[in-house]
């Protein structure tokens, strides 16, 4: 994983519950969406809505600048996987789950 910001035209930007702007470019999107988790495709709106009104928010056990964003959209959850730098964060990943990963939880709603 990266610990760099993207660099690039910012797609779209949120203010997540923690207070952190967080932040994907158009490049970065499109990676995702296409090689990653293609299941995100137009769901660009689930994500938005997940850091900035999520369930729960929860530390990576891996990596303790990693945060990973929940909330049960339909039958299932969102997971934004997120960065935290400098005050700032980005997204690394996002994806449909049945479940949380384990980690320590850092804000619940």
């Amino acid at each position: 994983m990266s610990t760099k910001p993207p660099r690039g035209k910012i797609y779209f930007e949120v203010d997540s519950v923690l207070g952190v702007k967080v932040r994907i470019t158009e490049d970065y999107w499109t990676f995702l969406i296409t090689i990653k988790h293609p299941p995100m495709r137009g769901r660009e709106q689930g994500v938005k809505q997940t850091l900035a009104d999520a369930d729960e928010v929860r530390i990576s056990k891996i990596d303790k600048n990693v945060y990973l964003y929940y909330k049960r959209i339909e039958k299932r959850y969102v997971c934004v996987v997120v960065r935290h730098l400098n005050g700032e964060g980005f997204v690394i990943s996002a994806y449909p789950t049945d479940a949380m990963k384990e980690g320590v939880v850092k804000w619940k709603k």
